[in-house]
């Protein structure tokens, strides 16, 4: 998988998944551009201090304007979505404006980074979005549901547009990640079996796969990335 000469935005690229794809992307000779909203994951980012390593601060990837500040001016090979929010919450608890908030940061920004890497790709190149399993599964979505309508969306957009652009040469994708081992995860599920959930690094091979030259004909496809989970 040689990066070497591409440009590749990741959204959501200071978190755990995000520190993992930024890495494998430097280390295959990738330029990145990285948007964050949260000053703290900036601060922490291993990557910030490398050459190749753009990051911008935004407040809202929902934004259509900031959203084409970050992509301006690029000569963009791949992007790559990861950037989005998660609450739990039934049906009967969830109302309008939570509703919105799961909308917005899911599905909103990867519709808008979508439509602005498209825009920004003059010949071919990668698009790989980050989906979950509830998208796939829609019980397993019960008790957060408004998150896993969202996701839903990410699924069903990663497919229609992937046949919308095929013709451009753009390969659109998304995985489908269960639960990941993070230290957050790990925190809030003391008593799980962390052995049988995916590490991030793993997840990100299947990403970085995905964005990379070397995919030529995978489409339209959503990727379960589960483990043994």
């Amino acid at each position: 998988m040689d990066f070497s000469g591409k440009h590749v935005v990741i959204t959501g690229g200071t978190g755990a998944l995000g520190t993992a794809v930024v890495g494998m992307l430097l280390a295959a000779g990738a330029t990145c551009t990285v948007p964050y909203v949260h000053e703290a994951e900036a601060q922490r980012f291993p990557h910030s201090g490398d050459p190749n390593v753009t990051l911008i601060a935004v407040a809202d990837l929902a934004d259509e304007a900031m959203v084409a500040k970050v992509y301006d001016g690029l000569k963009l090979w791949a992007s790559i979505h990861i950037a989005g929010g998660f609450a739990a919450g039934k049906v009967s608890e969830t109302g309008q404006a939570a509703l919105m908030a799961q909308l917005e940061s899911n599905l909103v920004s990867c519709f808008l980074c979508c439509r602005a890497a498209v825009n920004a790709m003059a010949a071919g190149g990668r698009i790989v979005n980050v989906a979950a399993r509830p998208a796939l599964e829609w019980r397993s979505g019960a008790g957060m549901t408004a998150y896993t309508v969202a996701k839903a969306g990410v699924a069903a957009l990663t497919v229609a547009l992937a046949e919308e652009v095929a013709k451009d040469g753009i390969l659109v994708n998304a995985v489908a990640p269960s639960i990941m081992d993070t230290a957050a995860n790990r925190k809030a599920m003391p008593k799980a079996d962390f052995d049988a959930w995916p590490k991030v690094e793993e997840v990100a091979a299947t990403i970085v796969f995905l964005a990379s030259p070397g995919n030529r004909v995978t489409r339209g496809a959503i990727v379960p990335v589960y483990g043994k989970s």
